[in-house]
């Protein structure tokens, strides 16, 4: 009897989480379209009510503390260049073509706090440091923290580095290409792969060539580190442009979700997701819910999803920081870089995209196909590991064994996965092995190379 790649696969409870999944999602897709077309004060209606229901049930009175205030500026704030208005800094953007024709957003902190940069766009003479966001994120996830002494871009800017961030293809800064429009899906045909062939490597070489630099240091958060552990696999010469590479809550190949159900069901079949989200971008409503709830509402339900998912506490950031970060938590991204990273935790591997659909059940014992695997362990840049000891989406023995040997992994303890961006402590925790790093491979090595090529010079006379 012919086997049905999909029934032979899945159990009851399977099909029950299917069905039950399927129903939510057409719910939530009928209320986006009504939400669309509804006018404003029905919407803001609801954002009344929402709170008036939070205040009742929780019987908590506004919080006027000057935390708070921040917080609230910082949940209104637009766009990058509002937050970092909030704290008095200026920034610039720039645009980078990506050899296939996507248009990347990038922001840049030239200047310390009050400073104004007299020729915007051209060199600083400052050593650089270029950070990148996380899946689902944009590059207002690294200034959104209610106290500019725990925001890492500032801090490293006061300490005189000339501080870039960059933006994926597809999110808020980056949703336009030469050859498609966001509304078709070829726009959204891309995964990880094409974060490390084209946005990671081509961002670095604008940024170089801006800033006139031989080399600048890369500090990645999350989805952030998985594209340059890729990028510099397969790019040998991006490793020369690259002085250091910090890994803040490394992802490689994550040992999968917390909810069973939803970890089996991806892993048997990662391309699940496109049935249930389509292939283009994923989550989109996420904004809608936003606008309409209450955000100590909207903040609890996030709380909520990500415990489920990965078993996250978040005990580690303040209500208010939560209240604030969380508004600008989500941006755009394809469905296929989701399935890619099921695709990963399925074969326990850091891969590139499969293109086949086969499932490892379907195949011989004795395979004659296995995806392309990123060359991780011939990267050159120097490695250093981030992480927290209570993240589960970091298993460290796994990655090591997938890094070279010259990698160095530091613990964080009691930190989970997003705490490194917006944890309490990450000024006494994260950014002094940050800054150390990087005030080694910035100065001190630069420094001794030359002193040592001094001392040849001398002993050849």
């Amino acid at each position: 009897m012919p086997r049905v790649p999909l029934l032979g696969r899945l159990r009851l409870r399977d099909y029950t989480t299917l069905v039950f999944g399927f129903t939510i999602l057409a719910f939530e897709s009928l209320l986006h379209i009504v939400v669309l077309f509804l006018p404003k004060p029905v919407i803001d209606f609801f954002y009344r009510r929402s709170r008036a229901l939070f205040l009742e049930i929780s019987g908590s009175e506004k919080d006027l503390s000057e935390e708070r205030q921040i917080a609230e500026r910082i949940l209104r704030a637009r766009d990058f260049g509002e937050l970092c208005e909030i704290f008095g800094y200026r920034h610039e953007e720039h645009v980078v073509l990506t050899k296939d024709g996507y248009l990347l957003g990038l922001h840049r902190l030239p200047s310390r706090k009050g400073e104004t940069k007299k020729s915007p766009g051209t060199s600083t003479g400052k050593p650089v440091v270029y950070l990148h966001h996380g899946l689902l994120m944009n590059s207002e996830v690294w200034v959104c923290s209610t106290d500019p002494r725990r925001t890492l871009p500032f801090v490293l800017v006061e300490q005189g580095y000339d501080v870039w961030l960059g933006n994926n293809r597809g999110n808020k800064y980056s949703k336009k290409s030469l050859h498609y429009t966001p509304n078709s899906t070829k726009f959204w045909d891309f995964s990880i792969d094409d974060f490390a062939w084209h946005d990671i490597p081509d961002s670095i070489n604008h940024i170089l060539d801006v800033t006139k630099s031989q080399k600048l240091s890369y500090i990645g958060f999350s989805q952030g580190t998985a594209q340059a552990f890729a990028a510099l696999s397969i790019h040998p010469g991006l490793n020369e442009k690259v002085n250091v590479f910090i890994a803040l809550a490394p992802a490689m190949s994550p040992p999968g979700l917390a909810a069973p159900i939803v970890d089996s069901l991806m892993k048997t079949s990662p391309t699940l997701v496109f049935l249930f989200f389509g292939r283009k971008s994923i989550l989109s409503s996420a904004t809608m819910w936003q606008s309409i709830l209450y955000p100590p509402i909207f903040t609890k339900v996030i709380d909520v999803g990500i415990g489920w998912l990965f078993n996250w506490t978040g005990n580690n950031i303040s209500q208010n920081q939560k209240m604030a970060a969380y508004a600008h938590l989500y941006s755009f991204t394809s469905v296929k870089s989701v399935v890619h990273w099921f695709q990963i935790m399925r074969n326990a591997a850091f891969q590139m995209y499969d293109d086949d659909f086969i499932s490892p059940v379907m195949r011989t014992s004795v395979s004659s196909y296995r995806p392309a695997r990123f060359p991780t362990k011939n990267i050159v840049t120097p490695i250093v590991l981030l992480y927290g000891d209570s993240d589960s989406l970091v298993h460290i023995e796994t990655m090591l064994s997938q890094l070279p040997e010259h990698t160095v992994a530091k613990p964080l303890h009691s930190y989970e996965h997003v705490d490194i961006l917006w944890g309490e402590n990450v000024d006494k925790d994260v950014f002094p092995e940050v800054l150390g790093t990087l005030e080694y491979y910035c100065f001190e090595k630069d420094e001794a190379l030359s002193e040592r090529e001094v001392d040849v010079k001398t002993t050849d006379l």
